[in-house]
């Protein structure tokens, strides 16, 4: 899909995106506690992700996001996994996106997971943005699987949960660059609502990213329920082009521990919160970690009945 069909499809009002995908096959039987996290599920329970995207389609979703914040390459090697089959592996987890969508909502679109270098280095990083490397780097760690999933056809690339500017610097030049014409949006991992994980200002960072080719829009996930309406006030201040936000369920995740924790948030109804956000700017709303399609389902009738 062009950039400008994703910008006419926008400015028709609000849209909603799935939610978690390792919450989900969870409930299914998949083990996602490896370095590859829900990632496994693709190499001996594929059907359960073409499940789990259905139904979130089912559930209202107008976008599937690929089962690959995790996979790429290196990562597969890492786990035993010979490099060609890995090449195949991330092609998969479009194809089953762009399978669910076929039988489900075949309107929907499919956009490419790209998750930060953090993610790979499955050591707490991509929650602080502690990591450093060059353009050249960042670029060469992300070609590939750019390559692989533009060649299986996404609609679009999600760039998200982002905790390092330099590192979307790089990625969008790349994108830019070398996928000219493909749409993407770029979602931040942030510390508060005016600060990405690695220090730098959630308003610097989405100004620059609203000025380069093909962004179709820019915000943050993977947060607190209480962070998104502030940091869509800052957002909206600093930018024009459409927000995007999907946060957390409202459980809290303790890195050291790797476990969820319930929390006060975790209490109120997701749909409750969607009112705040739409009138905040929002103009992509999903979820993020341990978000449901009951969630997702109830986010949908809200921004139905604000179209109305």
């Amino acid at each position: 899909m062009s950039v400008n069909e994703i910008k006419r499809l926008l400015a028709h009002g609000p849209i909603v995106s799935d939610g978690a995908m390792a919450t989900e096959l969870e409930k299914r039987g998949v083990a996602t506690d490896s370095a590859l996290w829900s990632a496994t599920a693709m190499l001996d329970q594929p059907e359960a992700i073409t499940a789990v995207h259905q139904s979130y389609f089912a559930a209202g979703a107008q976008i599937a996001t690929t089962n690959m914040y995790q996979a790429n390459v290196p990562a597969f090697v890492q786990a035993g996994i010979e490099a060609p089959v890995a090449r195949q592996l991330i092609q998969k987890a479009v194809t089953l996106a762009q399978t669910a969508r076929d039988t489900t909502a075949p309107a929907g679109l499919v956009a490419g997971s790209i998750g930060p270098y953090g993610a790979y280095l499955a050591d707490g990083s991509e929650y602080t943005g502690h990591y450093q490397l060059d353009d050249v780097a960042y670029q060469e760690f992300h070609r590939e699987r750019l390559q692989l999933v533009t060649e299986a056809g996404v609609d679009l690339l999600a760039l998200e949960t982002m905790p390092n500017f330099a590192e979307v610097q790089a990625l969008v030049k790349l994108v830019t660059i070398d996928f000219t014409d493909t749409p993407y949006w770029v979602s931040f991992s942030i510390e508060d609502p005016n600060t990405l994980c690695d220090g730098t200002s959630l308003a610097e960072a989405a100004k620059w990213v609203a000025q380069q080719p093909n962004v179709v829009a820019v915000g943050v996930n993977c947060t607190r329920l209480e962070n998104i309406e502030p940091a869509l006030k800052t957002l909206r201040q600093a930018v024009e082009i459409p927000l995007i936000v999907y946060p957390n369920s409202g459980d809290q995740y303790d890195p050291v521990t790797k476990t969820w924790q319930p929390t006060a948030a975790s209490e109120q109804s997701y749909a409750d919160w969607v009112p705040s956000w739409l009138a905040a700017g929002a103009q992509i709303i999903g979820g993020c970690c341990r978000t449901t399609p009951a969630d997702i389902a109830a986010a949908a009738q809200v921004i139905k009945a604000s179209h109305n």
